[in-house]
């Protein structure tokens, strides 16, 4: 085994056996991803400064991967999923910086304008999703 990797391989087990986390194979684990998901958002580690941003955007992925493979949604739009989170949040056209100004979120929702890449990434922050999701 390659010296370097032997503190890796012990502090991954310790993670593992600590938090769960680990490639989601089953059903069970993707409901312990999903726990520890939830709890790292109730936390606040959604906001980039964090200091568990980076584990909550990793499980976040994770989920993403399982949910794609085992539950696709074909069909859904940048839009559509724009749409979606806009409801699930309780948010109006005009509370959502990511894109700018409620007129140019109306025309987004409309089909009049396409979501840019700027705009992908930033509601790809503040929703804790994969950018994917948009396209």
């Amino acid at each position: 085994m390659n010296a370097q990797l032997a503190p890796v391989f012990d502090a991954w087990e310790t993670f593992q056996e600590i938090s769960g986390v680990g490639h989601i194979e089953t059903d069970a684990d993707y409901t312990e991803a999903t726990e520890l998901a939830d709890a790292l958002l109730d936390d606040g580690a959604m906001n980039e400064g964090h200091p568990q941003h980076s584990l909550f955007m990793l499980l976040s992925d994770l989920i993403y991967a399982y949910d794609q493979t085992h539950y696709p949604q074909s069909g859904v739009s940048g839009v559509d999923m724009l749409r979606f989170l806009m409801e699930q949040h309780d948010l109006r056209q005009s509370q959502l910086p990511e894109i700018g100004t409620q007129s140019v979120v109306s025309e987004i929702l409309s089909g009049r304008r396409e979501l840019t890449v700027n705009h992908i990434r930033g509601l790809s922050r503040r929703f804790g999703v994969s950018p994917a999701a948009f396209f």
